[in-house]
């Protein structure tokens, strides 16, 4: 019994690996009970759940068992509400078992301490690496086209390659993905390459253990001399960290010397790093820094569509056009809304059509939020310093026209989360470097600025009244 579930619970993990987030939410209501003799026996906590999984999740199963194991297994099916050990429980912390491991372990600290590192420790396991997060199924558009024409060329995919690569942007906007998609495609082209994926949090912690245990030599060659490609996301968290800042400026300028690849990623420009060295932020502005925008609306639309074909949603081309039109803010939560909704749909055996998806947003979308629009914040801005709304849109460049356009771009940039190429097409056609100087500069002057403060806090309220 316990051989044959472990069995399942393998073959379960590599299905779970096609769509995480789904697989989750579906197994929480399905139990294994029995593999024996070709049957293999599951509960399901009501009919809805059964179809489901049955349909898209039971057939990669049964053909990952007959595979891997030579095993013919039929499904037999039981209904029961309450459910003692729910699949999602077992399988989401078993390690699926593949060929061969993707890339480089960035964890320190396997085995005892003062050994060598294995060379199986010294490979990274297959989930610190995420297997759908590749080149081929990302999303280009005008928010995202340097950072990702950026990444292919440090991967080795052609044009111009910069080292160091920075990506900054805000949370949910494909930083991660690309990172990702870098080791995928290093390792594909290069299966001996040495790669290190670790977050700033993870360095610091393996830093902190080789200290403890007298490893600095150990840390120092891994990091240093058995590396070809460091990738290291949300740098932003070294902040403070004085003694970890001067390690990683070392192991930084290790590898840049060697002309070793390195790509790391922020949620602010290296300039705006708060409690960072200088002599890092220098260095992580000498290459190329590659900034990343909300996604404009045919970006997102597009992004929909493609999730939607991925986890195998039926989808009309005008509901992915209007959840594009009320999620804004990012592509985690764009891609996010799209599961729950189609988990939903299929709990309440209703399509994922206009009428209902205009229905479960508007429970969590407030009416003000879908309703500002970039000419209300126009119209906001120009009320308050009695300006025209075409004074915006001008050529205009006196100083109290300037500043309060640079205000408006501001707050359609934090409010209405649009992207840098769409905030310019608004305001007159202008490039959008000028929108991102704009904006930079009453972040700046807002924390500076005492009268700035005010005018901005003096439009929010009016925003917010109407």
């Amino acid at each position: 019994m316990a051989q044959t579930r472990r069995l399942f619970e393998e073959a379960a993990a590599r299905t779970r690996l096609r769509s995480p987030a789904t697989f989750d939410q579906w197994f929480g209501g399905i139990q294994f009970d029995d593999l024996t003799d070709g049957v293999l026996t599951l509960r399901a906590q009501n009919e809805f759940v059964l179809d489901w999984v049955r349909d898209n999740f039971i057939p990669h199963i049964v053909e990952d068992l007959r595979k891997n194991h030579d095993m013919n297994v039929q499904i037999n099916w039981i209904l029961d509400a309450q459910l003692a050990d729910p699949v999602v429980q077992n399988v989401a912390a078993t390690q699926p078992v593949r060929p061969k491991p993707l890339v480089a372990a960035g964890e320190y600290g396997h085995g005892k301490p003062g050994a060598a590192a294995s060379p199986v420790s010294s490979r990274m396991a297959p989930e610190d690496i995420n297997p759908r997060h590749t080149f081929s199924n990302f999303v280009v558009g005008p928010s995202n086209q340097l950072a990702h024409a950026a990444t292919v060329a440090a991967a080795g995919g052609g044009g111009r390659r910069y080292n160091p690569l920075f990506l900054c942007g805000g949370t949910g906007l494909g930083k991660t993905h690309l990172v990702n998609a870098t080791a995928h495609r290093v390792y594909e082209e290069r299966p001996s390459a040495r790669i290190r994926y670790v977050s700033a949090e993870r360095f610091t912690n393996e830093f902190i253990t080789a200290l403890q245990h007298q490893r600095m030599d150990d840390f120092r060659a891994r990091y240093r001399e058995q590396c070809d490609l460091l990738l290291v996301d949300d740098i932003q968290f070294l902040a403070g960290r004085v003694q970890t800042q001067e390690e990683f400026f070392h192991t930084f300028n290790a590898l840049h010397n060697a002309d070793r690849q390195i790509v790391v990623t922020s949620d602010k420009y290296p300039q705006a790093l708060e409690r960072m060295e200088e002599r890092l932020v220098s260095r992580f502005a000498s290459g190329l820094v590659a900034d990343i925008q909300s996604p404009e609306l045919e970006t997102r639309v597009a992004i929909v569509r493609n999730k939607a074909a991925h986890e195998g949603i039926d989808l009309e081309d005008e509901v992915a056009v209007y959840l594009a039109q009320m999620v804004r803010s990012n592509v985690r939560e764009l891609e996010g809304t799209l599961i729950r909704l189609a988990a939903k749909s299929s709990l309440t055996g209703r399509g994922v059509d206009l009428d209902f998806v205009r229905a479960e947003l508007s429970a969590v979308i407030s009416t003000r939020t879908q309703m500002l629009s970039v000419e209300d914040i126009q119209r906001a801005v120009c009320q308050h310093f009695h300006l025209r709304t075409s004074d915006l849109t001008s050529k205009d460049r006196h100083k109290t026209v300037a500043f309060a356009r640079h205000v408006a771009m501001y707050l359609c940039k934090q409010r209405l989360k649009c992207s840098f190429p769409e905030l310019g097409r608004a305001f007159g056609g202008r490039d959008h470097t000028t929108v991102m100087s704009a904006v930079r500069k009453i972040e700046n002057k807002r924390a500076d600025d005492p009268n700035v403060r005010a005018h901005l806090e003096a439009i929010e309220r009016k925003l917010a009244a109407e």
